[in-house]
């Protein structure tokens, strides 16, 4: 058991200083990136709604055909690709990092990766089930896609769009800032309450 551990642990290193490398153009970028998701200041969630907005106001003012916005898109990707490693370190001054910065660009690139085996392993999940409940499989994927199917007739898709990222933007601040723990505590304690209200009933 601890030999199959320490190769799980050597994989993911392994994955991890292989990421880092790929991203190593991209590290300033990035740790700003991540100052704001993490809403190291007050006013960090604001600037990232408001900039979300201001993209899909002009998405939705253009209103182009999706071929024009999937390749403009691209190109979008293409340049960054291109000119991020080339001008960051020349704005940020790369040769200026510090350990601390060194050592949270590794984290990040940790959980890059270990979010990366997470869905991964979803997906195996999802197809074992489909091999051992075929039923359970069927029943699940079709209810699952008629609620997104009728969710997406509701609310417009660009609306529906914008929801989704502005959410996941701000998904990691709402962790850092120990939110959705206190969330899913209260719930907790309400099912809990709940449980034991009806165990109480029962008696």
């Amino acid at each position: 058991m601890e030999d199959v551990d320490n190769k799980s642990t050597n994989i993911l290193a392994g994955e991890t200083a292989n990421l880092e490398e790929q991203l190593q153009g991209w590290g300033e970028v990035i740790l700003v990136a991540d100052r704001v998701l993490r809403w190291e200041k007050p006013w960090f969630p604001a600037a990232v709604i408001g900039a979300v907005s201001v993209v899909f106001l002009m998405v939705y003012y253009l209103d182009p055909s999706v071929l024009s916005g999937v390749s403009s898109f691209i190109i979008f990707l293409c340049l960054a690709d291109y000119l991020v490693p080339t001008l960051a370190p020349r704005i940020f001054g790369s040769n200026k990092w510090t350990t601390e910065q060194q050592q949270r660009f590794h984290e990040i690139c940790s959980n890059l990766v270990k979010s990366r085996r997470r869905i991964v392993g979803w997906w195996k999940r999802l197809f074992a089930l489909k091999e051992e409940k075929p039923k359970v499989y069927f029943m699940t994927t079709i209810s699952s896609l008629t609620v997104v199917a009728w969710i997406g007739q509701q609310v417009h898709n660009l609306l529906l769009t914008y929801f989704i990222v502005s959410f996941l933007l701000l998904l990691p601040g709402l962790n850092n800032q120990g939110i959705i723990s206190k969330y899913i505590g209260m719930g907790k304690r309400e099912i809990s309450k709940l449980l034991k209200h009806k165990e109480k009933k029962n008696k």
